[in-house]
């Protein structure tokens, strides 16, 4: 899934496929473009070069030893632009890949612990206490952080699904909603971790190297932090 942002660490492969890459179908466009302004270079070369014989001192004439050195530099030089050229044309494709990739989460809904997003529906939340605790509790805050709600849950069962409504029984506005699980033992707090609860992915990107999803509402996470990934019902 590396982008992503791509690093190619196979350079020796690359360079032997550079030798074949006019027969190539994905790379053939870069190297067709490349070797006209190689050739435009070389005949530049040429002619500079022609230029340093034609005005060398007849006396103390350059040695070809130094023109067959200069003949190797700017044939390493074609190579390395050639092979800069083919990493960069790989990369590309390697980029387009990986936003296919990416591309399948969005859509998709992940079960993740994050805010949630409230439009009406009830949500079922999946509420795991420290395996220590003799007394758990469920605290509804809103965006703002300021606490809705709070109900004990029994510890024998890990989901239970919030109706989205005040004790008056009028339902609470759209918006971002946290789900707390407060855990006791002896009557002291021993954890605070939020609930886990299914959202639909709106966006899916790469930053350096990880994937990052965007849930409904704007909560953010990690990709390798969705526990379980369903179609959108």
């Amino acid at each position: 899934m590396q982008a992503w942002t791509y690093v190619c660490r196979r350079d020796t492969e690359m360079e032997i496929s550079q030798s074949t890459a006019t027969t190539t179908a994905p790379v053939a466009p870069v190297v067709a473009q490349d070797k006209g302004a190689i050739s435009s270079d070389f005949e530049t070369f040429l002619k500079m070069l022609t230029a340093q014989m034609q005005n060398q001192d007849p006396l103390n004439p350059i040695e070809s030893s130094d023109y067959a050195v200069q003949l190797a530099t700017f044939s390493g030089v074609e190579q390395q632009v050639r092979t800069n050229d083919l990493l960069k044309s790989m990369v590309g494709q390697m980029g387009l890949m990986g936003m296919s990739q990416l591309a399948g989460w969005v859509g998709m809904e992940a079960r993740v612990a994050a805010p949630v997003h409230f439009d009406g529906t009830p949500i079922s939340l999946t509420t795991v206490p420290e395996t220590v605790a003799d007394k758990a509790y469920l605290v509804v805050r809103d965006q703002n952080n300021v606490e809705l709600e709070r109900h004990q849950l029994d510890l024998s069962q890990d989901t239970i699904t919030w109706a989205g409504v005040n004790s008056g029984g009028d339902p609470y506005a759209a918006g971002t909603y946290n789900f707390h699980v407060e855990s006791f033992a002896n009557g002291q707090v021993i954890g605070d971790s939020l609930a886990q609860s299914y959202a639909k992915v709106t966006e899916a990107r790469n930053e350096n190297g990880s994937v990052i999803l965007v849930m409904e509402g704007g909560a953010e996470v990690p990709a390798d932090q969705v526990s379980a990934l369903r179609q959108a019902q």
